[in-house]
């Protein structure tokens, strides 16, 4: 298995990306954008969590079978918050009567 050698200034830039990311969210979150608020936070933290997931944890540079494997995370991570929406959703439709 090789090593892939990732030079320290690509490291520096995905750092100042993610401290970029992180002030991003903070201008949004004194902007009232209405119900856009939501999906502009969950947008930079997507971009963020990808940086990370690609370039700290050299996903990147793997091979295949790890990158198959970080795709079925995500599906998993996918089905989990489905069933919990489906549970929080479905909560108004009972009507509780003493």
């Amino acid at each position: 298995m090789s090593e892939h050698v990732v030079p320290k200034k690509l490291y520096y830039t995905i750092f100042a990306a993610l401290l970029v990311g992180t002030a991003l969210t903070i201008v949004f979150a004194f902007i009232n954008l209405g119900n856009f608020n939501i999906v502009a936070a969950l947008a930079i933290a997507g971009i963020k969590a990808s940086l990370v997931i690609f370039f700290f944890m050299h996903v990147k540079y793997s091979s295949k079978l790890t990158k198959l494997w970080v795709a079925i995370g995500f599906i998993w991570l996918f089905i989990l918050l489905s069933i919990t929406m489906t549970d929080y959703l479905s909560r108004a439709w009972l009507v509780y009567q003493p």
